[in-house]
């Protein structure tokens, strides 16, 4: 594994899944080099400091910080991002500034440094919209959030730096991720867990029947790790492939965590979509991609997780 990589750059890799893929690497390849570039905005490195890693504090936005991060780097994950939805509606700004304007000039960078393989994190739902599932790379995008459309624009000049520079990118679709050190994440399985531990009622905005694709974060990021040892390009949708509600879900952390939970039902927000869940063919065929962890499995290992860290 990973096994044409001496040095890998990780952008935001501070945070929920960059911590999780740190750890993944660690765990198979204990001698690369691992540099993370982060502002712990989102993230902290002490979470990442056990796994002897170069930290690099910076905004992903500051040119020359990341220029000096590329040196001697084979390969980038790019993590750093503004990932919520709502937020990208209330400030659509601001995440075009973190998501489409950095990615830009990260591509910039690269090409100035000479380093010429990018996984680039990307979604499927907020590109293409309400679109009939399961969703799949040759769907015509229609986003419906500012976030969305960031996305797209960053998988846009990828392409294009792929076909003209030389460089092999990847965009892969994350869906839904969870799992162990998300204690400070926004997603809904983090925001369960610690409604939960804190007594406090769970909160489902519609009637809890809107369906997505859970993928554990080790699934997940043995997805991207299995993307730089391909070196391919293009786009690819990581989930399980398998569509869960939200009822569901809380029906399944109920018996998990022993806790009889009465949800509170709001009204549904506007630029979130129903349903949607993923078709993974071409990253099974592509980059051996197959996922493992069940959504009952995740949820335990995520849940003792959240007990051994409540209050830190």
């Amino acid at each position: 594994m990973l096994s044409s990589v001496n040095r890998i750059l990780i952008t935001g890799g501070a945070g929920f899944v960059g911590s999780n893929l740190i750890a993944l690497i660690r765990a198979n390849n204990p001698n690369i080099n691992i540099r993370v570039i982060d502002n712990e905005t989102l993230g902290s490195f002490s979470v990442i400091a056990p796994f002897e890693v170069e930290a690099v504090k910076a905004d992903i936005l500051d040119t020359a910080s990341v220029e000096k991060a590329l040196v001697d780097v084979d390969a980038v994950v790019h993590l750093a991002a503004d990932t919520r939805v709502i937020e990208s509606i209330e400030d659509p700004e601001k995440n075009f500034q973190n998501n489409v304007v950095a990615t830009f000039q990260l591509l910039q960078s690269m090409r100035k440094v000479g380093v010429k393989t990018l996984i680039c994190a990307s979604t499927g739902g907020a590109i293409l919209g309400e679109a009939p599932s399961p969703v799949h790379e040759e769907m015509v995008p229609k986003p419906l959030s500012p976030y969305g459309a960031s996305k797209l624009a960053q998988e846009g000049y990828c392409s294009a730096f792929a076909h003209l520079y030389d460089m092999k990118i990847a965009n892969l679709r994350f869906s839904n991720v969870y799992g162990p050190l998300s204690i400070h994440k926004g997603s809904v399985v983090a925001t369960f867990c610690r409604a939960i531990l804190n007594e406090k009622p769970i909160t489902i905005y519609g009637d809890g029947s809107q369906t997505r694709d859970y993928v554990f974060t080790t699934d997940l990021c043995q997805g991207i790790v299995n993307a730089i040892e391909k070196e391919v390009s293009g786009v690819f949708q990581l989930g399980t492939g398998i569509p869960t509600s939200l009822n569901q879900l809380v029906t399944t952390l109920s018996e998990v965590t022993g806790v009889d939970i009465t949800p509170n039902y709001q009204p549904k927000r506007d630029g979130e979509i129903l349903h949607t869940y993923c078709d993974i063919s071409r990253a099974k065929q592509t980059i051996d991609y197959s996922p493992q962890v069940t959504v009952k499995a995740g949820l335990a290992a995520t849940w003792e997780w959240f007990q051994k860290h409540h209050g830190s």
